[in-house]
């Protein structure tokens, strides 16, 4: 199967060309950056030349180019314009993706050269930039849980996969609410104070939504921010701002309450393991 995921795009200003891109090409693609990013990660562990900024650092830093990228397709998409199969998808590569992190951060050997980089950072003579690249990549490995047990590593690995998960479905809650909320404005009186391009998206949308002679408005950004900011009814600004605000907290099949104590229960338990007080 060719997947345009696994090419270079050929597309202006390196747009990903989604006309070509299929759903079934998200996973195998990932799951092959992957396996190129842990190579990447092997060469630099299994060298024989004393760690240094540019060969460990550096290094660490430009490997996984080609997960990041599709990564990024995958999850952006997931978040703008979803379905039912891209969401399955997105729910496989998650704990994919934290896994394959976990892994990094937890590997011994490259954290050892991380280590040792970091210590003799004075002697170095590096800028200021790849200072703090050094400092965030060392905090990142000691809060990743590098420096735990083989039993603690376990237990932070399954926590952080939980809370990917989580994450993900977290979002997908409120993206749906966001999408399927509707305002529908019957009177012209009602539309008081907005500029004629913000009523005329409405009037286009309540159409196509078979509203004939009506307006639309939803809690995507570009319909809520004019009508808060410009609408003169302040009723049905409240009435929008109270929709936007309550998104995925109606206790039914989307509610994210006990998501969100799931996911603060899962940090404090990280927190602990790490030896902080709070996440």
């Amino acid at each position: 199967m060719d997947n345009p995921l696994l090419t270079p795009f050929e597309t202006p200003f390196d747009v990903p060309p989604f006309q070509s891109i299929e759903e079934d090409h998200y996973l195998p693609a990932l799951q092959h950056a992957i396996a190129l990013a842990r190579t990447e990660i092997l060469k630099i562990v299994d060298t024989d030349e004393e760690p240094t900024f540019q060969n460990t650092i550096e290094a660490l830093e430009n490997s996984g180019e080609l997960m990041g990228r599709i990564s990024s397709i995958l999850f952006n998409l997931n978040s703008a314009e979803t379905n039912e199969k891209l969401q399955t998808i997105a729910q496989q590569a998650s704990p994919l993706l934290t896994s394959f992190n976990n892994e990094i951060k937890q590997n011994e050997g490259l954290f050892e050269r991380i280590t040792k980089v970091f210590i003799n950072r004075s002697k170095m003579a590096l800028g200021e930039e790849q200072l703090m690249l050094l400092e965030k990549t060392y905090k990142s490995f000691v809060r990743s849980g590098a420096m735990l047990s083989p039993e603690e590593k376990k237990k932070f690995g399954e926590v952080a996969v939980e809370l990917s998960k989580l994450g993900l479905k977290f979002g997908e809650n409120v993206l749906a609410e966001t999408n399927e909320y509707e305002m529908v404005i019957e009177d012209e009186v009602d539309l008081s104070g907005l500029p004629s391009d913000v009523i005329s998206r409405a009037s286009t949308l309540a159409r196509e939504k078979g509203h004939q002679n009506k307006w639309i408005f939803t809690l995507q950004a570009p319909s809520y921010i004019p009508f808060m900011e410009y609408a003169d009814n302040r009723s049905l600004r409240e009435k929008l701002y109270k929709a936007y605000m309550s998104k995925a907290y109606r206790n039914d099949e989307r509610d994210n309450q006990d998501i969100v104590r799931k996911i603060v229960g899962l940090r404090h338990e990280l927190a602990e393991l790490l030896g902080y007080a709070s996440y």
